[in-house]
């Protein structure tokens, strides 16, 4: 029997949680545990996803103590219990084993480290509340019993909870450099498996809450590579992958991205784990962009169910779909009723966006403006380029086009930097229009290409359908299929049998941009030759006209 509990302290140890909890289980099943190895049958069980069983024996792990007389170790395993069942969204059940725990320290009257454990539940309640305020105090209390008491894992969640309700206190860079501590005792091995994955989701969600898009990816790769070491640990991994999911959609990585969140949606939907809901909702984000409605839809709908707003996406659905009316009365809605910073900087992008659509011009400027002062309280590159991107719509929509051009340009770099090719391929297409506004249509067209080669790459169907329906547009108002000014003088030259040479040597250009400037009529026209090319021109009159205006 002690042998086999020696092998399974030094499994837990080594962290490898399977071989844990076969030797401890068959410890208990022969003789029993005792509380202390009762806590690592629990911690095994919660990293193997075996949620009955770790609820079971951290029960009997709180009731041996009190039998006991172990108040504190009874206290301990009460927390424990209330917390996992809390990040399974037992909240009624694990609220009533954290109100255990306190009564039981309120009945010692004794001040131990348990006494800094409870206060961390109190204080993510004041954080869901609206109190960061009172939430850092708590937490603050917390991380001092850790220290007073050398616990490294209670220091860890005391500082976490302090960076995030700084963070809500708009006080970012404090925040943030109080989570980069608390991840560097992650990374150096001081904490539990429990906290450190606990603390890394945290930190996680926290930079993406002020949009530090860097330090999330920074820390999902740490996250990963952590997860990576553990094969048979089932919390976190799924968390770790919607995150890499969200990266990945950004970076343009689309296949890859829906691979990794279908994994998670597997992983997190066979556990009702609350991070399902994030993990449906990014699927239907890919599947809108990729033009699957119908897909996108039942993801939406599903992320709903599960307690996750499926907006600004679902929103933006309708307006993908047509439905502006729906679109604008939806966005219209969840913005009055954003009252925290981060929902209305998620919000903002697309109200701007849908309020332009249905001609509410000055709805979007006030959004606009809005997220330009929400930028100027951060130093993270992606708040800033969204906020250029949004001014560039606006004072394209105002008829400013030098204005928004400025902006448009800024912030095709500013996403360029940062690797974000969908959102540079949308700025493209603005800055085609507003050379189109300013009949620059030379440029307009080479924009319009840009745009549309990105968005077929990424496969971003409805999104190449609007480039080409703004092009038949345009085409329509000047009556010439969409070529540009530079492209009929092309085709002119096509018409009468030049080569690509002589069109280089006539019009001052490289042979390379006679080329491109072929494909393009050739494209645009729908045809595949030269002659079919010359055909059209002389169908269309384009010669005679080159003619007279010679």
């Amino acid at each position: 029997m002690l042998g086999m509990v020696n092998e399974a302290r030094a499994a837990f140890e080594r962290q490898d949680w399977a071989v844990a909890w076969s030797a401890l289980s068959a410890a208990d099943d022969e003789s029993g545990l005792a509380p202390e190895d009762l806590a690592r049958l629990a911690t095994s069980a919660y990293l193997l996803g075996k949620d009955a069983e770790c609820e079971s024996a951290l029960a009997r792990a709180y009731n041996d103590s009190l039998s006991h007389n172990q108040a504190q170790d009874a206290a301990r395993s009460a927390f424990w219990l209330g917390f996992f069942l809390m990040t399974r969204g037992a909240h009624a059940r694990g609220g009533g084993w954290l109100a255990r725990a306190n009564r039981v320290l309120a009945d010692t009257g004794t001040d131990c480290v348990e006494c800094g454990y409870v206060l961390v539940p109190l204080g993510l309640r004041k954080l869901a509340e609206g109190d960061p305020a009172g939430a850092k105090d708590l937490f603050g209390r917390a991380a001092e019993f850790g220290e007073r008491y050398g616990d490294h894992d209670l220091i860890a969640l005391g500082r976490l909870g302090t960076g995030q309700a700084l963070i809500r206190l708009d006080r970012v860079d404090a925040g943030i450099a109080l989570l980069d501590e608390t991840m560097l005792a992650v990374e150096a091995g001081d904490v539990s498996p429990v906290v450190a994955g606990t603390v890394y989701c945290a930190v996680i969600e926290a930079c993406d809450e002020v949009f530090d898009l860097q330090r999330a990816q920074e820390w999902t790769a740490a996250l990963s590579d952590w997860c990576a070491g553990q094969p048979d640990m089932v919390p976190y991994r799924g968390q770790c992958l919607v995150r890499r999911s969200e990266i990945l959609r950004l970076h343009g990585a689309w296949d890859a991205a829906l691979a990794e969140v279908r994994r998670a949606c597997e992983q997190l939907a066979a556990r009702a784990n609350p991070a399902a809901r994030a993990a449906f909702y990014e699927i239907a984000e890919l599947h809108r962009l990729r033009g699957a409605y119908a897909d996108a839809e039942a993801a939406y709908r599903e992320a709903g169910r599960r307690g996750r707003k499926p907006y600004p996406g679902l929103a933006l659905l309708r307006l993908a779909q047509g439905r502006t009316r729906a679109a604008a009365t939806a966005v219209r809605r969840e913005m009055n009723e954003a009252n925290d910073r981060k929902t209305r900087a998620r919000l903002l992008p697309a109200y701007i966006e849908i309020m332009l659509e249905v001609g509410d011009v000055a709805a979007a400027r006030d959004g606009a403006d809005e997220l330009a002062r929400l930028a100027g309280e951060s130093d993270a590159p992606l708040t800033h380029a969204l906020a250029a991107h949004a001014q560039g719509q606006v004072l394209l929509a105002n008829g400013d086009v030098p204005s928004a051009l400025d902006s448009l340009r800024s912030a095709w770099n500013r996403w360029e930097e940062i690797d974000c090719p969908y959102e540079s391929a949308r700025v493209r297409l603005l800055i085609a229009l507003a050379c189109q506004a300013s009949s620059d249509d030379d440029t307009a067209s080479m924009e319009f290409d840009f745009a549309r080669a990105a968005f077929e790459r990424l496969g971003a169907e409805p999104d190449v359908a609007r480039v080409d329906q703004l092009r038949d547009r345009s085409a329509l108002r000047r009556g010439v299929h969409g070529l540009s000014p530079r492209e009929l003088d092309v085709l002119r030259l096509i018409a009468v049998g030049r080569t690509n040479r002589d069109i280089a040597g006539a019009l001052d250009i490289s042979d390379r941009t006679v080329e491109r400037h072929v494909s393009n009529i050739f494209r645009k026209l729908r045809v595949n030759s030269r002659t079919a090319a010359a055909a059209h021109a002389y169908e269309h009159d384009l010669v005679s006209r080159e003619r007279r205006d010679g």
